[in-house]
């Protein structure tokens, strides 16, 4: 769990450049921030539970698809808060007036698409 709450930390604050200057932004609703929380505890309770499957020697396959759930799970986590980024961050860059900005945050959703290739 304190991987996760890391990672919602991680995610809470976007950095975008004011007149002249950087400053913290808060950027998530509190409606996704709580949509956030809620599937981190049901991924945790997933990763648990696969655990507990594991320990239990339970049958492989069963253990996949429980996994499977898991990678599915944080998937849809993922597209919540990339969808959270572009509506506030990316957003927020692209009407500043700020050109350096702008190409550190496409390049950053460059690389995000570029990594999940890869997996």
């Amino acid at each position: 769990m304190a991987l996760l709450t890391r990672l919602l930390a991680s995610v809470n604050i976007c950095i975008v450049p004011p007149l002249g200057g950087y400053e913290k932004i808060k950027t998530m609703a509190k409606f996704t921030k709580k949509q956030v929380i809620n599937r981190m505890s049901y991924i945790s309770g997933h990763l648990a539970g696969a655990k507990k499957m594991l320990k239990e020697n339970k049958y492989c396959i069963d253990i996949i698809k429980q996994n499977e759930a898991i990678i599915a799970a944080i998937k849809k986590l993922n597209q919540i808060i990339l969808e959270n980024h572009l509506n506030a961050c990316v957003t927020k860059a692209i009407k500043g007036k700020s050109g350096k900005e702008r190409k550190k945050k496409i390049k950053e959703l460059l690389e995000i698409f570029k990594n999940s290739d890869k997996k």
